[in-house]
């Protein structure tokens, strides 16, 4: 049985210079995977290959690349393509969004929101379709359990963001299946820099937030959710597709 069935297997991170896709850049490279780190500051994005040639002695390929800007993520697939021969793994986990009351969104933070969020993990989808395809693949989108809030007061932007890339990940599932393309999302929690900051900035609802997990803890970045993504992209998950699964220490109910 191969003891490494990911090895030498080609991974496109978005976001992955720091916080959940840094976590997951590393739990794919621990398995042999070749990593496209792509983000918009191309500094984090070096220190999370430099992180993966100091730990599992490999080189990996940071990527400046804004996800709003179409022609930056055509550019970060072809470097891709270059540095790698192929893409068999697709992780759109960039993020932006507008906290706050619906009557305080502006048209502006709304539209970035969707533009960073569902469209970029469309466009960035369908441009690495026909490479996934060649030896099958598999997508893993982030979503985010924000729409399953017992209180979604100041959370309705963010929620809607992500309710559309889960159903356009349950789309990609359904009509790419026949080319062996497996899609999923992932709801999770993690101590990433953007949680961090939230809890800094809103305590009391982040204490009782964490008192609401079963598990009682906010999950780390790679050992919590970059192990599981690098399961889900695993042959022993070939079987799973067009899932929308919390990572989230058993807060969420998805039925």
């Amino acid at each position: 049985m191969d003891q490494q069935p990911l090895k030498n297997r080609v991974a496109l991170i978005t976001g992955g210079g720091q916080g959940i896709g840094q976590g997951i850049a590393l739990a794919l490279a621990k398995r042999g995977v070749r990593v496209s780190v792509a983000g918009r500051t191309l500094s984090k994005c070096q220190t999370t290959c430099d992180l993966i040639k100091a730990r599992f002695g490999i080189d990996a390929l940071p990527l400046a690349c804004n996800v709003e800007n179409a022609a930056d993520l055509q550019q970060t697939v072809d470097a891709t393509l270059e540095a790698f021969g192929g893409i068999n793994i697709l992780i759109n986990n960039a993020v932006s969004t507008s906290p706050g009351p619906l009557l305080a969104q502006t048209e502006a933070k709304v539209l970035r929101a969707f533009r960073v969020g569902p469209m970029a993990t469309l466009r960035l989808m369908q441009l690495c379709h026909p490479h996934l395809r060649q030896q099958g693949g598999s997508i893993i989108n982030l979503a985010s359990t924000a729409a399953k809030r017992w209180d979604m007061s100041n959370y309705g932007v963010y929620a809607a963001e992500k309710e559309a890339i889960r159903a356009l990940t349950r789309a990609a599932a359904s009509e790419w299946g026949k080319d062996n393309i497996r899609a999923n999302c992932i709801l999770p929690h993690a101590n990433s820099p953007a949680l961090k900051h939230w809890t800094e900035q809103n305590p009391e609802e982040a204490a009782a937030f964490v008192r609401s997990i079963p598990l009682q803890r906010i999950g780390d970045c790679e050992t919590d959710v970059g192990e599981f993504v690098a399961m889900l992209c695993s042959p022993e998950s070939a079987y799973i597709s067009g899932q929308s699964i919390a990572v989230d220490g058993g807060q969420a109910y998805m039925g």
